[in-house]
């Protein structure tokens, strides 16, 4: 590699950001992963709407172009005002054309009187991090997105087909030197979905996701976050890779992701 590793996934530059290498998907040595993005816009839609009473529940990014590698802005506006339920749409350009239409719905959270209740058919607990080797995943030869991504393989493998789960963790800051927060890393594993749980060889096939969205029923905990993945895929249908994601105390939401699977 002859780049020089990036201090971060973002730098700010003026009232936007630089997205740097650290953000280079598996698809186009020009394009950021969608995961480095996604939690860019969690982040912007906190600092537009820092309300601690309302949760960030469920988030819906339109990837509308391939977003590339430099400058980008990020704007947010309120789709719908309220105390309890609340929209925020946020729009991401880059030289002046739309690449990332989104929307962010925050509700007011749940009394702590309010009783626990877990689906008996949810997965609970994953093998912990420390139990788990290092995973593999696709090879690159430039820096990209796993230069600053920790995995680890709870069950499965990137790099064969069929189901997967994977422990995640940031290794470089979202932006500048901001310390990584957990949903920073929750919304940056969510996107890694189609990837770890494909179906069909990425070296004959592609399986581009143009959507990604993810719910959060709590807001995660510690530096680790694991998405347990698997992928549909139907002759003359789509594709569908489903989550569940975890941190170390349990499940805390699902992702999904619509994919557009061709051979190469």
């Amino acid at each position: 590699m002859d780049e020089t590793l990036p201090p971060a996934f973002f730098l700010s530059e003026g009232d936007g950001y630089v997205a740097t290498a650290l953000c280079r998907g598996p698809w186009d040595d020009g394009s950021c992963h969608g995961g480095p993005v996604t939690a860019l816009i969690g982040r912007e839609v906190e600092r537009f709407d820092p309300d601690p009473d309302l949760l960030t529940v469920r988030l819906t990014i339109e990837l509308l172009k391939p977003v590339p590698l430099g400058p980008l802005r990020v704007e947010a506006t309120t789709l719908r005002p309220g105390k309890r339920v609340r929209i925020v749409g946020i729009s991401v350009t880059a030289g002046g054309t739309e690449v990332v239409r989104a929307t962010a719905l925050r509700i007011l959270r749940a009394a702590e009187s309010a009783p626990h209740v877990t689906p008996v058919t949810e997965r609970g607990f994953l093998p912990p991090v420390d139990a788990v080797p290092v995973g593999a995943f696709f090879p690159r030869e430039r820096i990209g997105i796993t230069n600053a991504v920790e995995m680890r393989a709870a069950a499965g493998s990137a790099v064969e087909l069929g189901p997967a789960t994977y422990w995640f963790r940031l290794t470089a800051p979202l932006v500048d030197d901001e310390p990584v927060t957990p949903v920073d890393t929750a919304l940056v594993a969510a996107d890694f979905g189609n990837g770890i749980s494909s179906v069909v060889p990425i070296d004959s096939h592609i399986f581009i996701n143009p959507d990604l969205t993810v719910y959060l029923h709590r807001r995660p905990e510690g530096e680790w976050v694991a998405n347990d993945a698997h992928t549909w895929l139907e002759p003359g249908g789509i594709s569908l890779a489903e989550a569940t994601l975890h941190d170390a105390a349990g499940p805390i939401g699902r992702a999904t992701q619509s994919l557009f699977v061709a051979a190469r």
